[in-house]
């Protein structure tokens, strides 16, 4: 069985999850996740190392790591990305990197009924009145490329006035609150970016070879980090 299976990382979010699919037919083998903010640091190696444990393999059954790629916290995504370009080097297996927006769309695009009635939209907290966003098909196709978005009442206004647009990720509700009652626009609360989502995704890009550069690789920010200096004194 060696070989065998896909490792997927989130840390994009307070969420650290981690899961393990094989990489033959995309079929979950196991999941785990901590919703401890500011744990991802100490406890991502430890999530890894029960879950291998727990579903019975070792580091030497995985074919590739997949890491969830962003926008998100630039502390997560950075501890995500090292942890995932540690255990490609030492074992010597390709890295994939998958959208995080992309994969919470896929997330809620697969609990939806009637999903091709909607249009998809992950929100990701950015701080004030912004968001990372983008709006995706219930198959993936991508309608709106990751952007940051400053909500306004007219945000997304074009859309809503032609879709439906399914709302949903820790930004989501920053948005409800500026746009009012909408028939067009749906806000699912509670919905958080999963290891799960990542990995489903990554087992496709996996097979279509479509790889990361291990040594140049660097998680998709979208913004810089903003950062100040000190003023002299």
């Amino acid at each position: 069985m060696s070989k065998s299976l896909l490792l997927s990382l989130e840390t994009s979010s307070p969420v650290c999850s981690v899961a393990l699919h094989r990489v033959a037919d995309g079929s979950l083998v196991g999941q785990s996740e901590l919703r401890l903010d500011k744990s991802h640091s100490t406890h991502l190696t430890v999530l890894i190392e029960q879950l291998l444990e727990n579903t019975g393999h070792q580091l030497a059954d995985l074919a590739a790591v997949a890491v969830s790629d962003g926008p998100g916290s630039y502390t997560g995504l950075r501890i995500g990305a090292a942890a995932a370009k540690g255990l490609c080097f030492a074992l010597d297996i390709p890295l994939v990197a998958v959208s995080t927006l992309r994969a919470l769309a896929a997330q809620v695009a697969a609990g939806t009924a009637r999903p091709e009635n909607f249009l998809f939209c992950p929100m990701l907290d950015a701080r004030r009145q912004e968001v990372y966003t983008a709006l995706y098909t219930h198959d993936g196709r991508e309608v709106l490329a990751p952007t940051p978005l400053i909500l306004d009442a007219d945000t997304l206004a074009e859309q809503l006035a032609h879709h439906s647009v399914l709302f949903f990720g820790n930004g989501a509700a920053k948005f409800q609150a500026v746009l009012g009652e909408s028939v067009q626009a749906g806000f699912l609360a509670g919905i958080e970016p999963s290891a799960v989502a990542v990995g489903a995704l990554a087992v496709a890009a996996y097979h279509r070879q479509e790889f990361q550069d291990v040594a140049y690789y660097e998680p998709f920010y979208l913004k810089e980090v903003y950062t100040t200096t000190p003023k002299a004194k």
